[in-house]
């Protein structure tokens, strides 16, 4: 899900930064209208006769579905994945090694976002690590805004993990076709963030990946963020480089070793996209991003006002005694900064506040807030065989 869309992430960028250029040189003027350029919405109506898809695994229970309760860890509480009780349907993102489907279970009717890697891509590029951190991460967490993982297995080919569907697709695409996000949307979204993250951080989890591809809104149009693949449980520091160029934190490019903090610094460059429909450090080059951020010169748009600049100046302050989430209170100082003011932690954290934008969707099934993906060829191997990287899964 959250390679989808990313392709275009540099013309949108453009576009939104020339656009605010324009407006800056013409104060004075009447203010223009909102860009008519958007994307126009795609038909993605699937064709319910379409060939379905199946695989088969290991035998197990049907699934019930999780209660949402902050730290409950549902370790103990995962059924055993049996993929031959589920269709594959469609494919609702696709990523380097893998895809995500829209999944139904045969028996219960009830959708899920399944994640299908190819053993062979991820130990080629050498993401077994990775992978396995992903699986043991949200195998433990459970929070209102992270995706829930029910189940988790293997055959000779794949590894397979079970997800909860979110319906409302990528803020990506939400922030695309708006072109960028009023304050208070931004509020409400980053602030649901910031609890996230909080809890993450409670149990020494680093997420590292926070990006716009990377936050799902659910069907009343609240935050999933999911892809753990580059979190990590870190007591201290940890030296990966790992993340999107444009979030990237200082001390990860400087190889300096990193923790908690890159995910607070990347929620400085998150608030700054939404608002401004393009990040503040983006060239075509990687390596000129690197060197931006390591400038650490902001420009700031006309139309933002003090506290948000004020809010993102602390939380992209290269020296980490001085960054915002980072000191002796943590991420309360954040809660407590004045852009938050408006914010009832307690009531985000409960979703008794209604979201600002929700999904339009037609059943449980639909997948038009996704991109459309051309599907693959049915694997004619067999997927029962030989398993060559079985010690490297051990325990998946």
């Amino acid at each position: 899900m959250s390679a989808a869309g990313a392709s275009s992430r540099m013309f949108r960028f453009k576009k939104s930064k020339d656009k605010d250029k324009d407006k800056d040189k013409e104060k004075g003027k009447k203010k223009k209208d909102k860009d008519k350029d958007k994307s126009k919405d795609k038909d993605k109506k699937k064709d319910k006769d379409k060939k379905k898809k199946k695989k088969k695994g290991k035998v197990g229970d049907d699934d019930d579905d999780m209660p949402n309760i902050a730290g409950l860890s549902l370790e103990d509480n995962m059924f055993e994945l049996n993929i031959a009780e589920f269709d594959l349907i469609s494919t609702i993102g696709t990523g380097t090694f893998g895809r995500v489907y829209l999944a139904r279970h045969m028996t219960t009717s009830k959708y899920y976002a399944m994640k299908v890697l190819k053993k062979v891509e991820v130990v080629r590029l050498k993401q077994v690590e990775h992978i396995t951190s992903e699986k043991n991460i949200l195998s433990v967490i459970h929070h209102p805004f992270i995706v829930n993982l029910f189940g988790a297995t293997q055959d000779a080919k794949n590894l397979y993990m079970l997800l909860e569907y979110v319906i409302g697709g990528e803020v990506f695409t939400h922030l695309r076709r708006a072109g960028k996000f009023p304050p208070d949307v931004t509020k409400f979204y980053t602030a649901e963030i910031v609890l996230a993250l909080e809890y993450m951080h409670s149990l020494d989890i680093i997420y590292r990946d926070l990006k716009p591809e990377n936050l799902l809104l659910d069907s009343n149009g609240h935050i999933k963020i999911t892809d753990f693949g580059f979190a990590k449980k870190v007591e201290d520091r940890t030296w990966t480089l790992c993340g999107t160029p444009e979030y990237l934190a200082p001390e990860i490019i400087q190889s300096k070793g990193h923790g908690k903090a890159v995910d607070w610094w990347a929620l400085g460059i998150l608030v700054y996209e939404m608002l401004c429909g393009y990040p503040p450090f983006f060239s075509d080059n990687p390596f000129s991003i690197y060197e931006a951020i390591l400038a650490g010169k902001i420009a700031f748009p006309s139309h933002l006002d003090s506290a948000a600049k004020d809010l993102i100046r602390n939380l992209l302050n290269a020296d980490l005694t001085k960054r915002i989430g980072c000191l002796r209170n943590g991420p309360a100082d954040i809660k407590r900064h004045k852009w938050y003011k408006s914010i009832d932690w307690d009531a985000l954290l409960a979703k008794q506040i209604p979201a600002p934008i929700i999904p339009v969707t037609t059943s449980p099934g639909d997948t038009s807030n996704f991109d459309q993906y051309e599907e693959e060829p049915d694997d004619p191997s067999d997927p029962n065989g030989e398993d060559p990287f079985a010690e490297l899964f051990a325990g998946f």
